[in-house]
């Protein structure tokens, strides 16, 4: 037990920071918006149950109405129709809901262009800084979005020709799914996938590379600046839903001081 109350002497006298990456969860969360005649995710509900009352004197609870893709959230591999044989939300390892993280910062050119894409080469760059991306980590690219996380319009950015968020190019997410060592992609924005990847060849290729590879997403991130480049381990909490294709997630991040 020496590691584990080593970890916890350094949690409780703050030589280990834990930082919250997830988003409040709110009837106000953005949620993404499907084009007709798609179906729609609904938006997070809460329906009182009782509160100190009649309907139950000494106890307040509610009811929750939400899509399992809404806030911040783990995309399993299910989710995309090339990952339909592999596992849901339940059925994923617990092994790899504790992992390093490996985060890269485009919040600046993300600034300059909501159409940003990341590439294989701003990976190699940072690995020429911080070395190779560690085994299994969680990938976390840091766009600054999530300071527009207030606002559905500012969130999906969208104008009449469909959404303006940064993402991944198809080459990255190809490498991504194929060649890399991550577990999967974490980003600030509501899907892991660019605004304007509906356009891409193939479509959405986040989703149909790497869930379709067996590897995950996580979204709307939030607190990515304040993680370093390396070093940081994070703790991913999807609710275990048979059958079910995701879940929303609480996710904290363990950072050395």
């Amino acid at each position: 037990m020496t590691v584990l109350s080593d970890l916890l002497d350094a949690v409780s006298s703050d030589r280990i920071q834990v930082l919250d990456l997830t988003a409040p969860l709110t009837s106000d969360t953005p949620v993404l918006v499907l084009p007709e005649p798609f179906g729609q995710t609904d938006r997070f509900q809460l329906e009182e149950i009782s509160r100190y009352d009649e309907r139950g004197p000494a106890w307040y609870w509610n009811q929750i109405r939400t899509g399992e893709h809404t806030g911040t959230h783990f995309d399993a591999p299910n989710h995309w129709i090339t990952g339909r044989d592999r596992e849901d939300i339940s059925q994923v390892p617990v092994g790899r809901l504790v992992a390093p993280a490996a985060v890269i910062d485009v919040a600046e050119q993300a600034a300059a262009d909501p159409d940003f894409l990341l590439e294989v080469d701003h990976i190699r760059a940072w690995e020429g800084e911080h070395g190779a991306l560690p085994e299994g980590c969680w990938l976390l690219l840091r766009t600054g979005w999530d300071a527009r996380s207030h606002s559905q319009d500012e969130f999906l950015n969208a104008d009449e020709t469909g959404p303006h968020t940064p993402g991944v190019s198809v080459e990255c997410a190809r490498w991504l799914a194929d060649e890399s060592p991550i577990v999967g992609l974490g980003v600030e924005t509501v899907g892991t996938d660019a605004g304007g990847a509906h356009s891409f060849e193939p479509a959405f290729p986040c989703h149909a590379l790497l869930l379709g590879a067996g590897k995950y997403g996580l979204t709307q991130l939030q607190n990515l600046a304040k993680l370093p480049p390396t070093g940081a381990v994070i703790v991913v909490a999807p609710l275990p839903i048979v059958g079910g294709s995701g879940s929303p997630t609480r996710v904290l991040a363990l950072v050395e001081r």
